[in-house]
């Protein structure tokens, strides 16, 4: 990827090709993103931002004390600028707490469309209690919007399952040739029913059925007794049980549904985040104070996005995203203003290259390899570009020779 003169390459903070997929940028989000658009715009998969919350509270590497105004405007520039980034069936993932939530979200409304909006999340982010507050804040959000929700209901994935799991969902009682199925229900409810989907099944052993009170059948009577015919539908070992739908793990789409409720137990707390955090840079006194556990993010990673897909973090803060971005295998573009982007998060990413074995390495089994490419964004040289942009037009317009 060719950037233009006003990123600089770092070969020292780099490691491996200048045009490497993977990219860590330090510099300003807004203008970085708006150099950046021409090359990525519709092209990232999942974007996820842990931007200040304002919550009023001064930290080691960043002030997270602005005026509302200020913040939110900020935020809704970002946002903006974000949403060119994403592809049609792309999402956004925004972490947020209690004191700017509904304002974020009602701007995030405004640019996405209310239509987008895909849900809350509500993540444990600690375990532990906080007596000196009137309430133990022990959860915060991350809001998720789609670019297209249509789009993104189609592409987004299941949370995936174990062997156990299958095997109790999944049996063959009847021996079919077709292989494991589960039973599900086949009536449903009868506010959108027709009168074709209101009839009594008799079963082959004679067993008469009506729908439940409220309810109706999936199928209309002839599409049942072709179902039937076909062995779709189970009556039970004697015949005689309330007619289910034959549902085959051959064509099952195995997966779980992803929840709104993410405990700190399975996706990590802030706690845990930086134990981690702490087991890299044993030597350093200070280092991110609110970092992300790896967990969280590989869960939503996971839901939004597969191997290959570009992600992008615009408040890179510890550099989680990115870390666990490449463990999965996704290509990442890092954006981060603060010290920290070399303090911090090169020598993180150079350690996961490494093949280091925190996180989510084992459960990814995660054995190290790959590269990525450093860039200083040089916010003069821009401002120098648009200087000399402005001159050579002024010349075209006001300083052409008469003749």
């Amino acid at each position: 990827m060719r950037f233009s003169k006003s990123f600089i390459y770092r070969q020292q903070q780099s490691q491996g090709h200048p045009d490497s997929r993977n990219i860590l940028i330090k510099g300003d989000n807004h203008a970085v993103l708006t150099e950046l658009e021409p090359s990525f715009s519709g092209m990232i998969k999942c974007i996820y931002i842990d931007p200040p919350y304002n919550n009023g509270d001064s930290y080691h590497y960043y002030n997270d004390r602005f005026n509302q105004n200020l913040w939110l405007n900020n935020i809704s520039k970002t946002l903006t600028i974000l949403k060119t980034f994403l592809t049609e069936d792309g999402s956004i993932w925004i972490s947020i707490d209690d004191k700017e939530m509904a304002y974020l979200k009602v701007e995030a409304d405004k640019i996405f469309g209310r239509e987008n909006f895909v849900s809350t999340i509500v993540w444990q982010q600690r375990k532990t209690r906080e007596n000196r507050t009137i309430f133990s804040r022990n959860h915060e959000y991350i809001l998720v919007y789609a670019k297209d929700i249509s789009a993104f209901k189609k592409s987004r994935n299941l949370l995936p399952v174990n062997d156990e799991f299958i095997n109790s969902k999944y049996k063959n009682p009847d021996n079919d040739p077709r292989g494991p199925w589960q039973s599900i229900t086949a009536s449903v409810q009868a506010g959108h029913g027709v009168p074709s989907q209101f009839y009594t099944i008799v079963s082959p052993s004679g067993s008469k059925f009506i729908p439940p009170k409220g309810r109706c059948w999936a199928y209309n009577e002839e599409r049942m007794q072709r179902e039937i015919q076909a062995n779709n539908i189970w009556f039970g070992f004697n015949g005689k049980n309330t007619p289910r739908i034959k549902k085959f793990l051959s064509k099952a789409k195995i997966g779980l549904t992803p929840e709104t409720l993410w405990s700190g137990s399975q996706y990590g707390t802030t706690d845990s985040a930086k134990k981690h955090l702490l087991s890299l840079f044993p030597n350093k006194k200070e280092v991110f104070d609110t970092p992300k556990p790896e967990e969280l993010i590989k869960n939503i990673l996971e839901i939004a996005s597969n191997e290959g897909d570009y992600i992008l973090d615009c408040y890179l803060g510890s550099g989680t995203t990115i870390a666990t971005a490449h463990k999965l295998n996704r290509h990442f573009i890092g954006i981060e203003i603060g010290n920290q982007i070399t303090e911090l998060v090169v020598e993180r990413i150079k350690k996961v290259i490494a093949g280091e074995n925190g996180g989510i390495s084992k459960t990814v089994n995660w054995k190290g390899g790959g590269e990525f490419a450093f860039y200083d964004f040089d916010k003069k040289k821009k401002e120098n570009k648009r200087k000399e942009q402005k001159e050579a037009l002024k010349f075209l317009l006001f300083d052409k020779p008469q003749l």
